[in-house]
């Protein structure tokens, strides 16, 4: 491969010539099979639409070091907090949901399983037990209780449950 560079009427020109050796070449003559032109210009060009591209990006991403193109958002505007649309941090954010979604139903089924029928008919199950059932299947126990009581599933006194200390707590099933 040669590269030259030359002027052509005021414009700097850098062309790619791919050389190829003639299969009976005597003289040993390159035979130029193929030029690929490229000017600075057009170089220049492609340069300056990544730029404005990357600059676009940034004024939308709240992140960026340049205060003077960040957007302020509103917590009334619609999509406030959420990911763009058709993104991937979007469709990461949906399988992580569609997970822990699993993880509960599989919480409460066990407790279904391992709980007993208390006086009002709901289903219910001590923090301790619970714990010894569930540390074979995942370490995320308190995890997923926490996210479970958020949808309404179950029910359980106090903001977090500790092991040993609470073993006591009884977990209600309300569905």
């Amino acid at each position: 491969m040669l590269k030259e560079i030359y002027f052509n009427d005021g414009v700097c020109c850098l062309v790619l010539i791919n050389t190829m050796e003639k299969e009976d070449n005597t003289e040993g003559e390159d035979d130029r099979m193929s030029a690929d032109f490229s000017t600075v210009e057009e170089l220049k060009q492609s340069w300056q639409k990544w730029v404005n591209d990357r600059a676009a990006y940034q004024e939308h991403n709240p992140f960026s070091n340049n205060r003077a193109m960040t957007v302020q958002f509103k917590k009334e505007e619609e999509g406030y907090g959420k990911p763009r649309e058709g993104s991937e941090t979007e469709r990461r954010g949906m399988e992580a949901h569609t997970h822990v979604g699993k993880e509960v139903e599989e919480l409460c089924q066990i407790i279904a399983s391992i709980g007993e029928t208390g006086e009002d008919g709901k289903i219910k199950v001590t923090f301790g037990k619970l714990f010894e059932k569930y540390v074979n299947i995942s370490n995320k126990l308190v995890g997923v209780l926490m996210r479970a009581r958020k949808h309404g599933r179950i029910a359980f006194e106090g903001e977090m449950l500790w092991q040993r200390r609470d073993d006591h707590v009884v977990i209600t099933l309300l569905q």
